[in-house]
C-alpha cells in the first residue's frame, strides 16, 4: 500500500529541529500539509510542500488554545497529530528545584495533553486520525539523573494507551514511538563528550547513534493508510539497545 498522505493535514510540535523537523521532512514529501509548532516560530523553508509555522509553549494551556484556533483558520481541519516537543534535565533527583521538574513533566506530558485535548475534537467524523505520541527508551528503561524525563516519558505510554481505546471509534489511532540514542541536539551533551559519547556507543548493538530519518520514515508509516490496524502500542527504535 502507498504511504502517500495527500491532502493529510499534519500538526507536528518540536517541529524546528532534530526528531521533528525529520518527521516534518518525511511528512511533508508524502504530501501532508503541516502545520509546524515550536517555541519560536521559524521559517518553513523551500520544500516543495505546504507548511505554516506557528510559535507555542505547549506547556500553556492558553498559547495552545490560540495555537489551535489558528491552526484551523490556516488549514480548515487536522488529520494526524505528533507530540514530540520534549526537554530534559539531567540532574540527581535531590539536586532537582520545583521549576525544573514542572517544565519537563509541563512540556513533555502536559503539553502532549494539552495538544490533544485542543485538536481531538477536529480530528473525530472523518473516519480517520493519526496520533503520535514521542515517548524514550527510558520510558522502559532508564539511568542515574533522568528521573523528571523517565516519569514523562512513562506517562506518555500511559496516556497513549487511554487514547487508543478511547479514539478508536472514531478511526483515530494512537501510537508511541520510543527513541533510542539518537543524533539530536539534546543529546549534544552527550555527543561533544568523548568518553561519554564513546560509553554510550559501546551499549549500542548497531554500533553507532540513530539518524533522524530513521524516525521520519516510522512516523510516516505509522501516519499512513497502512498502519490503519496499529495502536494502542509502543514502538521502539533503539539500535538493539533494550534487547541487551
Amino acid at each position: 500500500m502507498e504511504k502517500t498522505l495527500k491532502g493529510r493535514v499534519a500538526v507536528i510540535t518540536g517541529a524546528s529541529r532534530g526528531l521533528g523537523r525529520a518527521m516534518a521532512l518525511a511528512l511533508g514529501h508524502a504530501g501532508a500539509r503541516l502545520a509546524l509548532v515550536s517555541r519560536h516560530a521559524v521559517e518553513p523553508g523551500e520544500n516543495g510542500f505546504e507548511a505554516a509555522s506557528f510559535a507555542c509553549d505547549v506547556a500553556s494551556e492558553e498559547q495552545v488554545s490560540a495555537t489551535a484556533k489558528a491552526v484551523i483558520e490556516r488549514f480548515g481541519t487536522v488529520d494526524i497529530l505528533i507530540n514530540n516537543a520534549g526537554t530534559n534535565v539531567r540532574r540527581g533527583v535531590t539536586e532537582f528545584s520545583m521549576d525544573e521538574w514542572n517544565t519537563v513533566i509541563g512540556t513533555n506530558l502536559t503539553g502532549a495533553f494539552l495538544m490533544c485535548r485542543a485538536f481531538v475534537p477536529y480530528m473525530k467524523g472523518k473516519g480517520f486520525g493519526r496520533i503520535i505520541n514521542m515517548a524514550s527508551m527510558m520510558a522502559h528503561v532508564s539511568i542515574a539523573g533522568r528521573t523528571a524525563y523517565s516519569a514523562s516519558k512513562a506517562g506518555l505510554l500511559g496516556m497513549t494507551r487511554a487514547l487508543a481505546l478511547e479514539l478508536a471509534p472514531d478511526g483515530i489511532t494512537a501510537v508511541a514511538i520510543s527513541p533510542g540514542p539518537f543524533a539530536t541536539e539534546m543529546n549534544a551533551p552527550l555527543l561533544n563528550d568523548a568518553q561519554l559519547n564513546q560509553q554510550f556507543v559501546s551499549r549500542i548493538p548497531v554500533g553507532h547513534w540513530g539518524k533522524v530519518e530513521d524516525i521520519g520514515s516510522l512516523a510516516l508509516f505509522l501516519c499512513s493508510d497502512a498502519a490503519g490496524f496499529i495502536t494502542g502500542t509502543d514502538i521502539v527504535i533503539d539500535g538493539g539497545w533494550m534487547a541487551q
